[in-house]
């Protein structure tokens, strides 16, 4: 290799070499150069191409079947080698006749009527026939020519404006793909701009105009992920601060005179209520409602229910309020209330005709979601008595009395299956669930305290035995009577008690009513379940009201009888 990458085999001239095509070549210098080749005689220009067979010599150089190539010197000219020559076989070739003429050159420098043949353009196919193209390619140099007809390289036509970025995989940053770029640079020489910039890459994906709006528009979405991330961590970080260390927001006083009605739900804490009074817009939060539920020593004791509170009150003010009667808005079912008083004030609370309610249970009790041991039973009367359940419920007009009646149905049924009242009947001695609601509705008609209660029940389980030979296990309650009767009377003669035969009256019925004669409290229920084991047998309201006294025994029951008696006036 030469030190412009020239060799003395088959590879072409490279383009960028400074001495490509000798670049002095002129026409006399062409033919001064021809005169002095092979030692000073002219040159002899076949006619026809001839190949040549045989050695070289030094630096003789064997192609594929003893063939010669052309060779040059270290200027581009051509020169026919120091050697020998061999003779060339005489097989179909014909040597052109050899005259000395002056040879003549045309305006572009080469001789006339000859021009350089492709060195390689005669020689036979190495391979099976084929023929290498070596100029054919389209990366391939162009073959040389004269000095006179070379052209300058015609300059590339810039590349077509697009849309598209290239993005930083080609070199450039989306968020730098700016105009100001190419202008920050005007000052740098021209041998250190890139091809593409001194064929005008500038502007060739577009005009520096749109680059600079996409840089804008890119510096703007920055700005706005960022700025929106500081305010979302300052948002978060006050609103911890005030979680951990602030109070909560909360209203002054004790509203704004603007009433508003507030249905509580069942089983509601304090939170959910606090959720209910917020959204009511009664308080301003619900952390300041559970902070002022907690302060106050009964904030516990607030109720399912409906309430009429004010808007924006303090939380303190609203926890008050909800704790006083004043602010309950509720249907509320006392304990034993039968079910004919309950039907009425159903009524009332519905604004519907007096009897709607009653009529809607004496039709459709079989809807209202009875348990299946709860039904069935002759005799009954009411068949709904016993699971209107005592307790607070949230009814308003414009509901149905069906609505309200199943409400109050399911509150008793969940009752009921809590304590295991289908379990616990057999182990007291019951044929089943319904005559335990059936004592403990007794218990809650003839008990005036709680303190009674226990003791109440234990007289029922008592009389009840088959083993009673002082009743002979007929109850003998005033209460049963007046049930019949839909009455509460204290005094009621013998002769009335022992002339009506109806099931309910326990003076001529032994054993308990043929169903529940009222709806039973907690007190009651629990009384039902853990009588005491003293041995009651009697009791006598001594003072007709509010005070029961117990006995064991007849003589004793005697007595109580006598003082009640004595305070009556007989």
């Amino acid at each position: 290799m030469t030190e412009y990458g020239r060799g003395p085999g088959s590879e072409p001239w490279h383009p960028d070499d400074p001495l490509y095509g000798d670049g002095g070549w002129g026409g006399q210098q062409a033919a001064q150069q021809a005169q002095q080749s092979y030692g000073g005689q002219p040159q002899y220009h076949p006619q026809q191409p001839q190949q040549q067979y045989g050695d070289w010599g030094t630096g003789e150089q064997h192609g594929y079947g003893d063939q010669s190539y052309p060779q040059y010197d270290e200027y581009g000219q051509q020169y026919a080698p120091q050697q020998p020559q061999h003779q060339q076989p005489q097989h179909q070739q014909h040597q052109a006749p050899q005259q000395h003429q002056q040879p003549q050159y045309d305006q572009n420098g080469w001789p006339t009527g000859s021009y350089p043949q492709d060195p390689y353009a005669q020689q036979p196919a190495p391979y099976g026939g084929e023929q290498s193209d070596y100029y054919g390619a389209p990366e391939a140099y162009p073959p040389p020519e004269p000095p006179g007809r070379r052209r300058p390289e015609p300059e590339r036509e810039p590349e077509p404006g697009t849309d598209w970025d290239p993005g930083p995989d080609q070199g450039e940053h989306a968020f730098f793909a700016g105009g100001d770029d190419e202008d920050g640079r005007d000052g740098e020489p021209d041998d250190r701009r890139g091809r593409g910039e001194r064929r005008g890459g500038g502007d060739r994906r577009g005009g520096g105009k749109e680059k600079k709006r996409r840089s804008g528009l890119a510096c703007l979405v920055v700005v706005a992920v960022f700025g929106g991330g500081l305010a979302g961590v300052s948002y978060f970080g006050y609103q911890f601060y005030q979680d951990r260390f602030g109070s909560a927001p909360d209203f002054a006083g004790s509203g704004n005179g603007e009433q508003v009605t507030v249905t509580i739900p069942k089983g509601s804490g304090g939170y959910a209520i606090g959720q209910v009074l917020k959204k009511m817009g009664v308080v301003k939060s619900v952390d300041a409602f559970v902070a002022a539920q907690a302060a106050n020593p009964d904030g516990k004791n607030i109720q399912d229910g409906v309430y009429t509170l004010q808007k924006e009150m303090s939380a303190a003010s609203a926890v008050e309020l909800m704790l006083s009667p004043k602010s309950r808005d509720n249907l509320i079912i006392a304990e034993g209330k039968r079910n004919a008083a309950v039907y009425e004030l159903i009524d009332a609370r519905l604004e519907v005709e007096k009897g709607t309610t009653a009529k809607v249970a004496e039709t459709r009790w079989k809807t209202l979601g009875l348990p299946d041991w709860a039904v069935n039973h002759p005799n009954v009367k009411d068949p709904l008595e016993g699971f209107l359940f005592p307790s607070s419920y949230a009814v308003a007009k414009g509901q149905k009395p069906e609505d309200v009646l199943r409400q109050m149905v399911a509150r008793a049924t969940e009752k009921y299956e809590s304590l295991d009242f289908e379990t616990k009947a057999k182990s007291l001695g019951l044929e089943g669930p319904w005559e335990l609601v059936t004592v403990a509705s007794l218990v809650q008609a003839e008990g005036k305290t709680h303190d009674d209660f226990r003791k109440m029940s234990e007289v029922i389980y008592n009389r009840l035995k088959p083993t009673n030979t002082e009743t002979n296990q007929k109850l003998q309650f005033d209460s049963t009577f007046n049930y019949l009767l839909g009455q509460s009377e204290i005094d009621i003669s013998e002769s009335e008690i022992n002339s009506n035969p109806d099931p309910y009256n326990t003076y001529t019925n032994k054993g308990l009513p043929p169903g529940p004669i009222g709806n039973p409290g907690d007190d009651a229920l629990q009384a039902a379940l853990k009588p005491t084991r003293d041995g009651w047998m009697y009791f006598v309201a001594t003072d007709g009201m509010d005070k029961t006294e117990f006995a064991k025994t007849i003589a004793e029951h005697q007595r109580l009888v006598d003082k009640f008696n004595a305070s009556r006036g007989n």
